[in-house]
């Protein structure tokens, strides 16, 4: 799994590229999610546009991060779920608790925040 995060706003973009599955992906953006939460971000924005599957401990992770990042006044949102990624989400009835987008933009005006750029 590669992870990229980078800051727009003050919103975390995360990148991943891979399967988002239990072992060591799954633990690597646990990661991730966990430290940036614990450094007191709370707006998050997966993009999934190269994750070709996510199997359900992939998707615990996502309602987990959702709802930690809410409890604390933020979001989760998808930018580019994979058609894959979609289905299966849509399969275990959670796509409806996420805000999907196409646009990075888009997504990132919908969190209501400044519009600046700062680096990661």
């Amino acid at each position: 799994m590669d992870i990229e995060v980078r800051t727009q706003s003050e919103v975390k973009i995360i990148k991943l590229q891979g399967r988002l599955s239990l072992g060591e992906p799954l633990d690597q953006v646990t990661g991730t999610l966990k430290d940036l939460l614990n450094a007191g971000h709370i707006y998050f924005l997966l993009d999934l546009q190269e994750v070709p599957a996510i199997d359900s401990s992939g998707i615990g992770l996502l309602v987990r991060y959702l709802t930690a990042a809410k409890q604390r006044g933020g979001s989760l949102k998808l930018l580019n779920p994979s058609k894959f990624a979609v289905q299966t989400l849509k399969l275990v009835r959670v796509l409806s608790l996420f805000e999907v987008f196409e646009d990075a933009q888009l997504a990132v005006a919908s969190f209501g925040l400044g519009a600046s750029e700062a680096p990661a």
